[in-house]
């Protein structure tokens, strides 16, 4: 099977297709067709990565030939050559989507050139497409396709192989948990355990017990020997969460255990060697606890070999439809419910909101919805009050973001008639009578404000 890129010459000058076989058949596989509708023929059957269209061709001229090209599958490139020189003719074909247009005679080095750079774009999307696959793939848990998820997922790609300690920041529910245990799952370590604790949910008083163990008899109610978090993770990772919570003295022995790899139980003389990955996370600014004294500034340093910070969900609003999608799916399986979607204004109001608590808060939001929803599309009354009153409460973003008045008011009428049009579904007669508008100029507004787009791309 031949991995050239095929080429389709279609021109019914018998010497124009003899230049091309001279020129081409060395480096790309060609077909020929001497008219349009062999040219669709072939289409309908083969693979073809490029077609070199003539415009004169007998029973379908090559403007309409290329119309059809793309009705068939617009992704398809041609380039147009012809001794038809009309400005006019050149302007009609890249508008129906040709890649270019170059008239005959042609430098031959210009449209090697030409070609050349076709391929190679279609090699570039070909390795997008497969990086974006892979990136499905190996970080099925983790949704979100913003550029700076993407730059994520390709430090985890680097390092999940090797032990550098982690430290993950962002503010609190940005999913650094989740995070941490996809580093893992990407690594080397992976069938061995994976043991997260939170630093700051344990009282400070047994924590060194739930990190280290202890030994019988340690101290009141250590009835037996209990083995700690650090040797549970032996061979695996362990995931300290809230880092910065830590006491002086734990963070001292914490830092023992990253540099000399090894530990003491609570109550014991005995040094036990330990073989773990450190992941460590904070919502906290740990460089701040530093110079205010609360973290050693050595063991900052220590964990901060590769920081990776997890944006705020308002920092990447773009994720929100697929993050909507994933939950909903989630849910309607978790409670055997058939919800579809999200209505316009509901989709407008979730996209909106500043989502104080992050992902962690989205879920819970689209947890509840489901488990109440009356039927199989949520509306915007559905939603906890807080996110439906913030898609009337334009003020504050407005005058936030600096706008012109021109693009305020088109900003109010955006979000105000998505609002009034969620309520009425969408029914432009009543929704006219609420606005005080006559019909007409209602449509002419859904037209000028892009509403029906903005409805497509937030009904989730």
């Amino acid at each position: 099977m031949s991995l050239k890129p095929v080429i389709l010459v279609a021109d019914d000058e018998l010497g124009v297709r003899e230049s091309f076989e001279v020129l081409l058949g060395k480096d790309y596989d060609l077909l020929f067709a001497t008219t349009g509708r062999e040219v669709l023929e072939i289409l309908k059957n083969k693979n073809v990565n490029l077609i070199l269209l003539d415009i004169r061709m007998p029973e379908m001229d090559g403007i309409e030939a290329l119309r059809q090209i793309k009705e068939l599958n617009e992704d398809t490139d041609v380039i147009i050559v012809t001794a038809v020189k009309t400005l006019k003719t050149a302007v009609e074909a890249i508008k129906l989507g040709a890649y270019d247009y170059i008239t005959k005679p042609f430098d031959i080095h210009e449209i090697l050139s030409l070609i050349k750079r076709v391929t190679e774009k279609q090699e570039l999307v070909k390795e997008v497409m497969y990086l974006r696959s892979e990136i499905a793939r190996r970080f099925d848990n983790i949704v979100g396709r913003n550029s700076k998820m993407l730059e994520i997922y390709d430090l985890i790609s680097r390092i999940a192989d090797n032990n550098a300690t982690v430290l993950l920041t962002g503010e609190s529910g940005t999913g650094k948990e989740v995070l941490a245990r996809t580093i893992h799952q990407q690594g080397n370590r992976a069938s061995k355990p994976f043991v997260a604790i939170n630093c700051a949910a344990i009282p400070a008083e047994l924590l060194e017990s739930e990190l280290f163990g202890h030994e019988k008899g340690a101290f009141t109610g250590a009835h037996q020997t209990k083995i700690g978090k650090f040797e549970l993770a032996n061979g695996g990772t362990v995931f300290l969460d809230e880092i910065g919570s830590l006491r002086l003295d734990l963070q001292a022995k914490i830092l023992r255990a990253l540099q000399e790899r090894e530990i003491e139980r609570v109550g014991g003389t005995r040094t036990i060697k330990i073989d773990v990955r450190v992941i460590a996370a904070s919502n906290r600014d740990l460089k701040k606890a530093v110079e205010e004294g609360a973290l050693r500034e050595d063991l900052y340093y220590r964990l901060n070999v590769v920081p990776i910070y997890l944006p705020p969900l308002r920092g990447r609003r773009d994720d929100i439809p697929l993050l909507v999608e994933h939950f909903l799916n989630k849910y309607n399986r978790e409670f055997n419910r058939k919800v579809k979607g999200f209505s316009a204004g509901a989709a407008a109001a979730l996209y909106h909101y500043d989502w104080p608590g992050n992902v962690r808060e989205l879920e819970n939001v689209i947890e509840r919805v489901v488990a109440l929803a009356h039927g199989d599309t949520i509306t915007l009354k559905e939603l906890p009050l807080d996110i439906s009153i913030r898609q009337n409460e334009l003020l504050d973003e407005i005058q936030k973001e600096g706008l012109t008045l021109r693009d305020a008011r088109r900003h109010f009428e955006t979000l105000y008639i998505l609002g009034i049009m969620d309520k009425v579904q969408w029914n432009q007669t009543e929704a006219a009578k609420i606005l005080g508008l006559h019909r007409n100029t209602l449509v002419w507004k859904i037209q000028q404000l892009d509403l029906a787009g903005k409805m497509e791309e937030r009904t989730l």
